[in-house]
């Protein structure tokens, strides 16, 4: 049963309205600044095969009425993001507090080959590829291609991409970000992608993989949590069988395994989906946040078209099944998204919606946990859809 706020309405605030189209989108909070960034693609039609190149909006709350919105700024290329004869696609950034340093991941593809036509022809046309900003990006340095540094594993690939939408930096300070590729494999074997991790223990200056999953699995998004002051890595990926696939890592992102028993549905032959960790709300705060760290993630909750986006709340990030039902932020077509924390329980999600396909726009919901949990005075009574 997925439950839907009444003030929910088709229409949400725009941050990439389609002109020409925008896909993929990709959020990133930066706490002491209180600086939202949001990227997309920018395409001229909407085939993966028509990205044109990276957008960028900055973003500052507001608080109006004991709600929030976020205020953006126009719409800025980043030019830094681009290789000739490549398109750019799946921004995907992560940020090290310690030296105050932005990575936007992103893939370059040669040309306007598919991912298909790479699968088939057992053929990568993909670079991995980052800028970085010291300034939020108000400036980018030149773009840096991994590609070659880690052929040893991309050699063994059809294709690949990172994310999309978010990586993350682990309180000890590793940055992770996520991947998923698909093997070589000889027709008429039927090619499958795997999850994995993209991580650095020097602030960005050498990375390396992690290993596959075990489990097909595709675009992914992971998330640091503690147990008894024990850290774990959570995965949640897109699969195809139905239902989402989750895994954790002890041993800070290098290796998952995966949790039995999940019960998020998948989206009929796959969506990306988004999740974020955060600290413990209400009566169950604690004040060594390290110790309870709760997931929300967001995803189309139709189990066959990409409609309804909901949020779900898991209180044991360790149990696949604790898993709540929807909360749905936008009723209707809805694509990907992508969740950020924002802190004292506001998270802000951006999500490709519309009301006649997915791809009319990328916009902008903000929300409060408890109206996640309907503890408000001000939230209404839920509609049971």
């Amino acid at each position: 049963m997925a439950v839907a706020l009444e003030t929910t309405q088709h229409k949400q605030p725009a941050v990439f309205k389609s002109g020409p189209f925008y896909r993929i989108p990709s959020l990133f909070y930066e706490r002491q600044s209180k600086t939202l960034l949001a990227f997309a693609e920018e395409r001229t039609a909407p085939s993966d095969t028509t990205t044109e190149r990276l957008l960028m909006r900055t973003g500052e709350l507001k608080v109006s009425e004991d709600t929030k919105h976020v205020e953006w700024s126009s719409h800025e290329p980043v030019d830094k993001a681009k290789m000739d004869g490549y398109r750019p696609m799946n921004p995907c950034p992560v940020y090290d507090e310690k030296s105050q340093t932005l990575f936007l991941f992103f893939i370059c593809v040669e040309g306007t080959v598919s991912d298909w036509e790479q699968i088939r022809l057992g053929t990568n046309k993909t670079r991995l590829c980052f800028i970085k900003s010291k300034d939020l990006g108000k400036t980018w340095s030149d773009l840096i291609d991994l590609t070659d540094n880690l052929s040893s594993e991309i050699n063994h690939w059809a294709t690949f991409a990172v994310g999309p939408g978010h990586g993350l930096q682990t309180e000890e300070g590793r940055l992770i970000v996520p991947v998923s590729a698909y093997p070589v494999c000889q027709l008429p074997c039927r090619p499958v992608a795997y999850a994995r991790s993209l991580y650095s223990d020097d602030s960005g200056e050498t990375w390396e993989f992690g290993t596959k999953f075990e489990e097909q699995s595709g675009e992914c998004e992971m998330a640091e949590c503690f147990v008894d002051d024990r850290s774990f890595i959570y995965c949640n990926a897109r699969n195809v069988r139905g239902h989402r696939v989750e895994a954790v890592s002890d041993d800070k992102g290098k290796s998952f395994k995966k949790l039995a028993g999940g019960r998020l549905v998948e989206t009929g032959t796959g969506c990306q989906g988004s999740v974020v960790a955060f600290p413990a709300q209400g009566s169950e705060a604690d004040s060594d946040q390290r110790q309870n760290k709760w997931l929300l993630f967001s995803h189309p909750s139709n189990r066959t078209t990409r409609t309804d986006l909901g949020v779900y709340l898991n209180k044991s990030p360790l149990n696949p099944k604790a898993w709540s039902e929807p909360w749905i932020i936008h009723k209707g077509c809805s694509g990907y998204s992508n969740l950020a924390y924002v802190d004292d329980g506001w998270f802000v999600c951006l999500m490709e919606c519309g009301e006649i396909t997915e791809l009319e726009q990328i916009a902008c919901k903000v929300f409060h946990f408890s109206q996640i949990e309907g503890d408000t005075a001000k939230q209404k009574h839920c509609l049971c859809l």
